[in-house]
């Protein structure tokens, strides 16, 4: 799709769905998955738990002889990443439909502070092989330099911030609030950096769940004056500009 040098803002940037999510949520760094494989006791199966469109999902498959993503929304995994290792359920985290001392990794990318945690980690402890590591990973708040960090900020903060769940704290956090009973294993330094022009960012923020809730609260008017502000400060809307995401998690062995 070619891109304009200026957006048309009174386009209606935040009305997506699960192929937006698909098109336009950041991939992680294959390290991660490679760290992950790294600590598990033998690569026969990893199950990641709330994989949307699986984006980690797909490359853990790199690593293990079966995966297994599982989502509640059939329409996140309509537009699921396809592999011949790789397979998926519609199902919840607190009901996993897997035998007993089946997983060697479990984990839950950017979906833990939605699930009831207690069931769910009961739920690790039952599919768990003797050994097998769980990670819960999650990715911070972006970050991007300048007089456009400075306006993400202040949306990301003090406009949007009201409409976020509660839960986000815990990913703002990088989930160091979590209550998490397995003996720890440290995350390495990792991020997600990606090179990304307007239409591509402004696609993200509609992926947001508190992007969703303004909507639904009749604040159209702050997402299209955010919109327009960054056109302002973005100039060319088809240039690339740098985008950073810290990589944070709790990793540890059952």
């Amino acid at each position: 799709m070619p891109v304009k040098d200026h957006p048309d803002v009174s386009r209606n940037w935040f009305d997506q769905g699960g192929q937006a999510y698909a098109r336009f949520r950041p991939e992680y760094p294959p390290e991660l998955a490679a760290f992950l494989a790294s600590i598990a006791p033998d690569s026969e199966l990893a199950v990641d738990v709330g994989c949307g469109n699986g984006q980690l999902t797909h490359q853990l498959a790199e690593h293990f002889s079966r995966v297994i993503g599982m989502d509640p929304s059939a329409d996140q995994l309509v537009h699921a990443a396809a592999r011949g290792n790789l397979s998926y359920l519609c199902a919840p985290a607190e009901s996993l439909p897997l035998p007993d001392r089946c997983a060697s990794l479990i984990t839950a990318a950017q979906a833990a502070h939605w699930f009831d945690l207690p069931a769910f980690y009961a739920e690790v402890r039952r599919v768990a092989t003797p050994g097998a590591a769980v990670a819960l990973v999650s990715y911070g708040v972006l970050r991007l330099d300048g007089d456009l960090g400075a306006r993400f900020e202040t949306f990301y903060w003090q406009e949007i911030g009201p409409y976020w769940p509660a839960e986000r704290k815990l990913v703002d956090s990088g989930y160091a609030t979590l209550d998490f009973p397995f003996e720890p294993i440290a995350l390495p330094a990792l991020q997600i950096r990606l090179d990304w022009n307007l239409e591509q960012f402004l696609g993200y923020l509609s992926t947001w769940s508190a992007v969703r809730r303004a909507r639904e609260a009749g604040k159209e008017d702050v997402l299209q004056r955010f919109a327009s502000d960054l056109a302002q400060l973005w100039g060319n809307a088809g240039r690339k500009r740098e985008i950073c995401w810290p990589i944070n998690g709790r990793i540890g062995r059952v």
